[in-house]
């Protein structure tokens, strides 16, 4: 490995891969570009669809579509982005919803099905709230990355064109708005417009506590030809990961770092609740579970046809080293 490869990182923006971008990490025989100017929308559509980065941060539904159909992608058990999702689903405030069961029979927008923050309420809607997933009408703004037949039973159209779901439901068109960001009414403190869980904080703790997942959103894929052509990639790339992590880790232990009055305070009580390391990679118990769930949920939806074994979801670089 005398002579570097060069690779294509596409990924957000994060503490987490600084060091990656900076050039202060770097993986062992790889000369890596990190390409983070990018929406992850954009990122998501441009590797799924067109495969344009060698190495990208990936939805994981997307993923979990990809390789259900056969894409040649792989990935490795890197985590980049989680976030608990109890907090992102909106209401129209005239609407009379005040608990999850109101749900049920509702006009409710959506980006698009597919969205791993879409898929993961959903999931716990679901399985946490006795809201079933077929029993609302789904209005989505966006094509799916891929093409997908809904199953049986899915009431699920497209909005006209020019039209947004936002707008949609701050006018009374939708009862309810799942988006994987923070709307702008709620930003605006629309009276409009609020949330389903104005406590969502503590129901994310909660469900922490009981389930021990921290939602994973995306994962990092590779092109499976790089990794037929160069099979010792992966691990290398894991290891970096690794380190630019902990690099991240060792800068937010200097509370000038954020300017947020309490930020010592928040991430001391982040610690305290997940742990050391809140974005583990690996395919530990945590992952698994958090994988498993997310692929039951993704089965029962209709967007995967079977449930596939980790080990053929992800290259295990623990079994490498």
């Amino acid at each position: 490995m005398s002579k570097k490869i060069h690779l294509t990182l596409a990924a957000g923006d994060y503490e987490s891969v600084r060091a990656l971008k900076e050039g202060t990490v770097k993986p062992d025989g790889i000369e890596l570009t990190v390409l983070t100017d990018m929406t992850s929308d954009v990122r998501h559509g441009r590797m799924i669809r067109n495969r344009e980065f060698d190495i990208a941060e990936l939805s994981m539904s997307n993923y979990l579509v990809a390789k259900d159909v056969g894409l040649p992608f792989t990935a490795i058990p890197v985590f980049l982005h989680r976030r608990f999702r109890h907090g992102f689903v909106f209401l129209n405030a005239s609407k009379g919803i005040r608990k999850p069961a109101n749900l049920i029979g509702k006009k409710v927008g959506l980006c698009n099905f597919h969205a791993t923050a879409n898929l993961w309420i959903r999931g716990i809607l679901e399985h946490e709230h006795k809201v079933p997933h077929q029993q609302m009408s789904w209005f989505k703004e966006d094509d799916e990355k891929l093409a997908w037949t809904p199953p049986a039973g899915l009431s699920i159209q497209k909005i006209p064109a020019g039209k947004h779901i936002v707008d949609m439901l701050v006018n009374g068109e939708l009862d309810a708005v799942i988006d994987p960001e923070l709307i702008q009414p709620i930003l605006d403190k629309d009276k409009r417009v609020t949330r389903l869980f104005l406590n969502y904080r503590e129901l994310e703790m909660d469900y922490f506590k009981r389930t021990g997942i921290f939602p994973i959103m995306h994962t990092t894929a590779i092109k499976q030809e790089i990794v037929d052509k160069h099979p010792w990639v992966p691990i290398n790339l894991m290891q970096a990961f690794e380190q630019s992590k902990k690099a991240a880790y060792k800068r937010m232990e200097n509370p000038r770092i954020v300017p947020l009055v309490w930020f010592r305070h928040f991430l001391e009580e982040q610690e305290e609740i997940l742990g050391s390391d809140p974005w583990v990679y690996g395919l530990g118990e945590g992952n698994r579970n958090n994988i498993e769930t997310l692929m039951q949920y993704a089965q029962e939806q209709g967007l995967i046809s079977r449930k596939m074994a980790l080990e053929e979801l992800f290259i295990n670089t623990a079994a490498h080293s």
